[in-house]
């Protein structure tokens, strides 16, 4: 078992006491070694560690955000010379230049080992094969996870995404154990096992569920754990921290631990961009404390969450972080109401007779933004009868009322007409910069 009793259980002064040395190395290392940083830092008037006292003086420290990281693309973060990095990651870039991930030997090495602390509390051991089904590539997820699961000896079968039929037949026939995957994606495969005609004999050996890069409510995790018979654990990270490995949940789920001992996470207020009270949900705000080929002070990641420092049954004593809650940059303001995605998921998933997958639809007509919320029926004679199907239609329109506090328009369509996602699920349609009639 790859458990790093030394580090994960360690007592809160001296974790504390680590995070303060490393923290001011950090300080020191990009002060000296990333022009961004010493411009950042002198102008906030820090240029050695050594003036950062305590744990708390980190307020002082300048904030990074995506857009400093997508300012300075593809190099401009770089601590070392190009000759020592072994290892380049990128996100998607959906939304603008992407954000590049740099790595040193020790980088990757270190990346592992948080990797597997992560998949080693979720169950994983050197008996397990796993099936890792996110697509390899720039994205962080399907490497991160592989190296990971190696250190702690499981057997992975890079799959990488598509090709669904095989993807089960693997899963038949591969003894698999655990399956790594986006929550949408886990959703879909639990769909088409139903519909492949074998008994469930066939996936008896599969139980583990190590899903991530989406967002994933309590009742999609029930509903994909019903589906493929798994026990699904979340995990967090992101490129611009590292990728996987940053946090994940143990055997309780009871939130997820960070490795505090290279992550050191605080809540912000997004507003006034003050701490937040001790317990109180807020903004994650991260700051790298051993990554050497691109460190990062202090990045907002603009999602939502709180930390939890109370001791843990499993025994580890770093902090550990609820399910995140939303993004501010998901966020969707409907008539001067918030909406998360999140929320209309945790109804749609709950509600009998439709299914999990959905789109969200904004439009704005004479100034005014409207929201249509499309989901599926989970069987297609409800079409059949109109007096049943507006029964239904406004029974989900009543829930969404009294969650959202807003009026939705609420469409029921086919089964199966939504699409489906092999990587992140794109759920929101937003058309208020077009025309409409």
């Amino acid at each position: 078992m790859f458990f790093q009793k030394e580090i994960e259980t360690m007592k809160s002064s001296e974790l504390e006491a680590l995070q303060l040395t490393r923290l001011r190395e950090m300080v020191d290392y990009c002060y000296r070694n990333v022009p961004f940083y010493h411009k950042r830092l002198g102008e906030a008037g820090i240029t050695s560690g050594d003036q950062i006292k305590t744990l708390s003086d980190i307020r002082y420290i300048p904030f990074t955000t995506k857009d400093d990281i997508r300012d300075q693309y593809p190099f401009g973060l770089l601590a070392v010379p190009m000759k020592e990095i072994v290892r380049i990651h990128a996100s998607s870039g959906t939304t603008g230049k992407p954000t590049v991930g740099v790595y040193t030997r020790q980088d990757l090495e270190n990346w592992s080992d948080y990797v597997a602390r992560v998949v080693t509390a979720a169950g994983v051991t050197e008996e397990d094969v796993i099936q890792i089904s996110f697509g390899y590539g720039l994205f962080t997820g399907a490497l991160g996870l592989h190296y990971g699961l190696e250190k702690v000896g499981a057997t992975v079968i890079p799959a990488s995404s598509g090709n669904s039929e095989k993807q089960l037949m693997m899963l038949r026939d591969f003894g698999v154990t655990g399956l790594v995957a986006t929550p949408s994606y886990a959703l879909y495969l639990g769909e088409l096992k139903k519909e492949s005609g074998y008994p469930p004999e066939a996936y008896a050996k599969l139980r583990h569920g190590i899903l991530g890069s989406e967002g994933c409510t309590e009742e999609m995790r029930d509903r994909i754990e019903e589906s493929l018979g798994v026990n699904v654990t979340d995990n967090y990270g992101m490129t611009e921290l590292t990728g996987p490995g940053v946090s994940g949940e143990c055997e309780y789920r009871c939130g997820l631990h960070f490795a505090e001992d290279a992550f050191l996470p605080e809540i912000i207020d997004s507003d006034t961009l003050e701490p937040t009270a001790p317990g109180e949900a807020g903004e994650l705000v991260v700051t790298t404390l051993t990554r050497k080929g691109m460190p990062v002070l202090r990045y907002r990641t603009k999602d939502i969450t709180r930390l939890n420092y109370e001791p843990c049954r499993c025994g580890r004593t770093h902090v550990r972080m609820d399910k995140v809650m939303g993004r501010t940059d998901d966020m969707l303001i409907i008539k001067g109401v918030n909406v998360f995605p999140s929320q209309i998921e945790s109804v749609l998933v709950a509600t009998e007779l439709v299914g999990p997958h959905y789109q969200l639809v904004v439009r704005r007509k004479n100034f005014m933004d409207s929201l249509e919320v499309k989901v599926e029926l989970t069987d297609a004679s409800l079409l059949e009868s109109f007096s049943g199907l507006e029964q239904l239609r406004e029974k989900v329109h009543d829930k969404l009322k009294s969650v959202l506090g807003l009026e939705t328009r609420v469409t029921l369509v086919e089964p199966k007409s939504l699409e489906r996602f092999q990587g992140k699920a794109k759920r929101v349609l937003d058309l208020r910069n077009e025309e409409q009639e």
